[in-house]
């Protein structure tokens, strides 16, 4: 495995000094990007109140979120990535104390994929099929999850550079609804790890922490 890596990662740095300046370039307007959709969650939030994920009850929601690479994988990596949700909500409480919640089966969409890389800046798109979220009793307006989920990511150039266009997609997460009486939004930290799984020559990951924000609203069919 060790032989695996170093390759890559000197391949990989070769071109990073040119790119930069570009990427700095891209991240300025994703920032204001990530800066409105809070503001906009924010206020959202601030406009309805009450409504709560319970057994029956579909989840519908619109997403964004971005990051930065962290040690266990290739560095000097930035991912942004939005989508839609879907999710239904399929047993009532269980679980004693702190733990008591209920458990929801989520879908995901991702259209937009960027991988702001050293040497380059990938699109792709994907799809998370697999989406286990344990919603904790609500707490006020607070509806706090854990979330365990996994897809695939299609991009049009390799990552990380110099490995694979088709990779997977395992991540976990931890965030909080804020509750509103038709509407909420939420924030969660997310870990995503992003890996060819040996598809391709080289397999060094990509490890990634996001922070993630999202409105949509909870509704069951009568």
């Amino acid at each position: 495995m060790a032989n695996q890596r170093a390759p890559c990662t000197e391949l990989q740095n070769s071109k990073q000094s040119g790119n930069l300046n570009q990427m700095a370039r891209i991240r300025t307007p994703l920032c204001r990007l990530l800066s409105s959709l809070l503001f906009l969650l924010l206020s959202v939030a601030l406009t309805f109140s009450q409504a709560a994920p319970e057994e029956g009850v579909n989840e519908v929601q619109v997403w964004a979120g971005g990051g930065h690479s962290v040690p266990g994988g290739t560095s000097r990596s930035e991912p942004f990535n939005a989508g839609l949700r879907y999710g239904r909500v399929l047993t009532d409480t269980h679980l004693p104390w702190f733990l008591r919640g209920r458990f929801e089966y989520t879908v995901d969409l991702v259209p937009v994929y960027l991988i702001f890389q050293p040497a380059n800046t990938a699109y792709g798109w994907g799809f998370d099929p697999l989406g286990l979220k344990w919603n904790f009793v609500r707490r006020g307006r607070l509806s706090p999850y854990l979330e365990l989920s996994g897809g695939v990511l299609f991009s049009g150039k390799n990552i990380p550079t110099y490995t694979n266009d088709v990779n997977f997609t395992p991540s976990a997460a931890f965030g909080t609804h804020v509750l509103g009486k038709k509407y909420n939004w939420s924030v969660e930290l997310r870990y995503l790890h992003i890996s060819n799984a040996g598809l391709g020559l080289y397999n060094p990951g990509l490890n990634t922490v996001q922070v993630r924000l999202g409105v949509g609203r909870f509704w069951k069919r009568h």
